[in-house]
């Protein structure tokens, strides 16, 4: 388990994190929770919540935390965007109540169980070229190629679009992990093109896949805006985020091999695992929230109009809900609410994704790779204030 600076020495204020500062924030966590679990950032005129009670309430208040002016602590994120998109996940109700309607159904852990054979398969078919390479960045041979597989799977990019759809997604997410999403500009706009005629094609002749399903929804529910809101959503939200929680997932499983060889063991704990991981890694740090009157946490009034960050990665560690052992792997354990997903109505649609691929993913590694190591020191962390994932973690196949 990595060390944490005196919580006592360590200072309670919040930092915009991102590269190599995202190694350990969890001192700096316990920090803000003990001493200011309310915390004002002059420099950008937010509060940040810290303690897991806090954030729970918030995430689920959708009518006093709004998500409508977008997820990050700046100012202007909507309009960076701009009329051509809107995401789901910057949605308020009753928008959001009927966008989730229309794209929830394929997400639902039956649903998508049946892509378990095609994940499985690219899975095992990436493990068994490791083998062989025997030293590589695991980052570049399965983390990261892994989602961009499925969320290509799900939105009906075709076989021969997808090294466009890799390539835009690799700049898309690398400017929204910086928080501007202008950085990908040229990205941005072929991707938002090129579903646009997707969508067409799919009005034509429609498939199986989700942009078809929005295809085939009454047309006066779905704008195009909507559509393409959500195919941002989906390259944006289901890359990184799997991407981190596999990378810190064999992190956390090198550094306690004895909850390791407990999996190994008994490979029917591998479900709790993943649960037990999602809490620890908590991919998604921090999302925000705009106030849309004033609130009154712990004595501190957060006024209308201003931003909250929701900080998933301190709450899911905060010992007031997961007792004194709250840092540490406990593959055993039982969780009865945490926040890797958020909560509520923009609780996580891909989650139930998420959970076949890490599932799949340990399953395979812990059998085909049962003794491998990973260099932590060795692994860079990639940019960004929101999401916590490796850029590159030297691993080793045993």
């Amino acid at each position: 388990m990595v060390a944490h600076g005196d919580e006592h020495t360590t200072p309670a204020r919040f930092e915009a994190r991102g590269g190599e500062s995202w190694r350990d924030p969890f001192g700096a966590y316990q920090a803000l929770r003990d001493r200011d679990p309310v915390h004002r950032v002059e420099w950008g005129d937010f509060w940040c919540l810290s303690r897991f009670d806090d954030v729970f309430d918030a995430a689920r208040d959708t009518a006093t935390f709004s998500s409508a002016n977008g997820l990050t602590f700046n100012n202007g994120e909507m309009e960076k965007l701009g009329d051509a998109a809107v995401p789901i996940v910057m949605m308020d109700p009753p928008d959001h109540t009927v966008m989730r309607r229309l794209v929830s159904a394929p997400m639902t852990p039956r649903q998508v169980n049946t892509i378990e054979g095609d994940v499985r398969a690219f899975v095992v078919e990436r493990i068994d070229r490791i083998r062989e390479m025997g030293e590589v960045d695991i980052v570049a041979e399965l983390f990261k190629p892994l989602p961009s597989f499925v969320v290509a799977h799900y939105l009906g990019v075709p076989v021969e679009d997808r090294v466009l759809f890799d390539r835009w997604t690799d700049a898309i997410v690398s400017a929204n992990a910086s928080g501007d999403i202008t950085d990908a500009d040229a990205a941005l706009g072929e991707l938002l093109d090129y579903f646009a005629a997707l969508v067409e094609r799919r009005r034509a002749a429609p498939g199986d896949d989700m942009i078809s399903d929005l295809v085939r929804a009454d047309e006066s529910k779905v704008l195009l805006a909507w559509m393409l809101g959500f195919a941002f959503t989906m390259v944006t939200g289901g890359n990184d985020t799997t991407s981190g929680l596999l990378g810190g997932a064999a992190v956390l499983l090198d550094d306690d091999r004895d909850q390791r060889r407990l999996i190994i063991d008994d490979p029917g704990l591998v479900p709790n695992a993943v649960e037990e991981l999602l809490r620890l890694t908590s991919p998604v740090q921090n999302l925000a929230r705009t106030c849309t009157r004033d609130v009154v946490i712990h004595d501190t009034t957060v006024p209308a109009g201003k931003k909250v960050l929701l900080m998933y990665g301190s709450a899911n560690r905060d010992d007031r809900e997961f007792g004194p052992t709250a840092d540490a792997l406990d593959v055993t354990r039982t969780i009865d609410k945490m926040l890797a997903f958020g909560y509520g109505s923009h609780h996580c649609l891909g989650a139930a994704a998420a959970r076949l691929q890490a599932r799949v993913t340990l399953e395979e590694l812990l059998q085909r790779c049962p003794a491998f190591s990973v260099d932590a020191e060795a692994a860079t962390y990639a940019p960004g204030s929101y999401v916590r994932r490796h850029q590159s973690l030297p691993f080793v196949a045993i």
